[in-house]
């Protein structure tokens, strides 16, 4: 889990307007964050295939994500992407 003083930061980092919380880039800065964490739980923890589903799970939810603001707004995603360093 993010704790809520990291989160604050990843939202004030990725948000669009001034009371923006849940815009697609925030919600996919949350979900990279959180699968990087997970991603490094795993790499200790292999066999804790609960995690890994949950890992899927947001891995799935970020992509989808990805695709609507793709096909929206090509400039915001380019951005995001570009920002995260998600496509190489």
């Amino acid at each position: 889990m993010v704790k809520t003083e990291e989160k604050q930061k990843i939202i004030k980092a990725h948000k669009v307007h001034d009371t923006d919380t849940g815009s697609s880039e925030v919600q996919i800065a949350l979900f990279s964050e959180e699968i990087s964490r997970l991603t490094d739980h795993l790499k200790k923890h292999d066999k804790d295939n609960h995690s890994r589903r949950g890992l899927l799970k947001m891995v799935s939810r970020r992509k989808r994500l990805l695709d609507y603001l793709n096909q929206t707004d090509k400039k915001r995603y380019t951005a995001v992407v570009k920002k995260l360093g998600l496509r190489k």
